[in-house]
C-alpha cells in the first residue's frame, strides 16, 4: 500500500500540529505501508523521514491557490498512490483517485461576513463560493471523512447531509516535550492570563479584552498574554486597543513548544473565548501543563474538556469577567482541584490512538 500525505501545512499552527503528530504516530505503528510526504520548501529540508517506509517530495505549491487545483492532480497521476490523505479540506476539484480528507471545523460556514478576510468584499465572496465548492466535492468524493470531534461530525452531517457512517472521529491530544530548566523561569512576570491562537473575529478576543478591563479594579497588575503569529489580524487588534488596554496586554508572537509550555505553566489561567472550534487543542495543552482553563460554553469544549474547565457565556462580557474572577479568587483547594481534573482529562486523549484509528480508516478504504 502506497499512501501520499499532503503535509504542505506541516509547520503551521493548528492543522500543522495535527499533521506532524499524525505522521510521527504512523511511523511508530506502521512499518509496512509506503508513505510519501508532500512538503513545501519551508519544511522539506528540515523534515527527516521517520522510517525506511517514509519518503518526502518537494511540492512547493501554496494551499488555496489556482496552482493547487491544476498541478496537484497531475502530480498524483505521476506518483500513482493507492490512497491520498488530505489533512485539510482543500482537495483539488479534479482529484480523481482514492482519497480521505480531514475536516477540522466548519468555521467558515458559521461566519458569513468578510471581517475575517484581508480581501475586498468581491474577492471574499468568490473565495467563499470556492470554499463551499471544494468542501462539497471533497465530502462527496472522499472514501472516508476524518474529523477531530463529535461536535464537528454533527455539524458536517447537518450542514452537508453526509452519511454519518462515512465520518470517523479521531480526537487530537496534548503532548509538549519541554526542558525542565525553561519551566523554572517565567517568560512573563505574573500574574497573567494566557490565550493561544490567532486573532480572527470568531476567536472573540474583543469581548475578552473588555472583560479583563472590567477586572482591573480587582487586580490592577493583571496582564493578558496573547500568543500567536503577528499577522494582519493581530495588527488590527493591536491598533484597536485603548491606551489603558495596551498597558495590560502582551502580544508575545510566535513561540516554540518549550516557550509555550513555560507560558502555560506560569499562567494564572488559560482563557479561550472562541465562538467556534473544531477541537480546542490549546486548552488541552494548558491542562497538561497544570494550567486551569476558562472557556466558552460551546459543545466542542464540553466534549473535550468535560468537567475540568470553567465555562462562560462567550457573548456576555460580564459573565466572562465573573468566571475569570472566580478562578483567580477561589481558595487554593478549588484551584488545585481544577488542575487535578485537567490533568486527568488529558489522559483520555492520545496521539497514538489517533494514528491507530487513522490507519484503520486507510485500510478500510480498500474494501469500499
Amino acid at each position: 500500500m502506497k499512501i501520499v500525505i499532503d503535509a504542505r501545512l506541516y509547520s503551521q499552527s493548528g492543522v500543522g500540529r495535527y499533521i506532524k503528530k499524525l505522521i510521527e504516530g504512523l511511523a511508530k505503528i506502521d512499518k509496512k505501508t509506503k508513505y510519501i510526504v508532500w512538503l513545501t520548501r519551508q519544511d522539506f529540508f528540515s523534515f527527516k523521514p521517520l522510517g525506511k517506509n517514509f519518503a518526502k517530495r518537494l511540492v512547493n505549491i501554496p494551499w488555496h491557490s489556482f496552482q493547487e487545483q491544476i498541478v496537484l492532480p497531475f502530480l498524483l497521476i505521476k506518483e500513482k498512490p493507492d490512497l491520498v490523505h488530505f489533512p485539510y479540506f482543500s482537495v483539488p476539484l479534479f482529484c480523481s483517485g482514492r482519497f480521505v480528507v480531514t475536516i477540522h471545523d466548519l468555521t467558515v460556514d458559521h461566519f458569513e461576513t468578510g471581517q475575517s478576510s484581508t480581501h475586498n468584499l468581491v474577492v471574499y465572496k468568490f473565495k467563499r463560493w470556492a470554499y463551499k465548492a471544494v468542501m462539497k466535492r471533497a465530502l462527496k468524493k472522499a472514501k472516508k471523512v476524518l474529523t477531530v470531534s463529535w461536535a464537528t461530525k454533527r455539524e458536517i452531517v447537518g450542514h452537508y447531509r453526509i452519511d454519518p457512517a462515512k465520518i470517523v472521529v479521531t480526537h487530537e491530544a496534548a503532548e509538549l516535550k519541554v526542558s525542565p530548566q525553561l519551566l523554572k523561569q517565567p517568560l512573563v512576570s505574573s500574574p497573567y492570563l494566557l490565550y493561544v491562537g490567532n486573532a480572527y473575529p470568531h476567536k472573540n478576543l474583543k469581548r475578552l479584552l473588555e472583560a479583563i478591563s472590567n477586572l482591573k479594579s480587582q487586580i490592577s497588575n493583571l496582564k493578558l498574554v496573547l500568543v500567536g503569529q503577528k499577522d494582519f489580524f493581530y495588527q488590527r487588534l493591536e491598533n484597536s486597543l485603548t491606551s489603558s488596554q495596551k498597558k495590560g496586554v502582551v502580544l508575545f508572537g510566535f513561540v516554540n513548544d518549550q516557550q509555550l509550555a513555560s507560558l502555560y505553566t506560569h499562567a494564572q489561567a488559560f482563557v479561550f473565548p472562541s465562538l467556534s472550534e473544531g477541537f480546542g487543542l490549546p486548552g488541552l495543552e494548558a491542562m497538561a501543563c497544570g494550567c486551569p482553563v476558562i472557556c466558552s460554553d460551546i459543545p466542542v469544549f464540553r466534549e473535550v474538556y468535560g468537567e475540568a474547565a470553567v465555562y462562560f457565556d462567550p457573548f456576555n462580557i460580564g459573565d466572562i469577567a465573573q468566571r475569570i474572577s472566580e478562578v483567580l479568587h477561589y481558595n487554593n483547594t478549588y484551584y488545585c482541584n481544577r488542575v487535578k481534573k485537567g490533568l486527568g482529562r488529558v489522559k483520555k486523549f492520545s496521539w497514538k490512538k489517533c494514528a491507530e484509528e487513522t490507519l484503520k480508516v486507510y485500510e478500510s478504504c480498500f474494501s469500499l
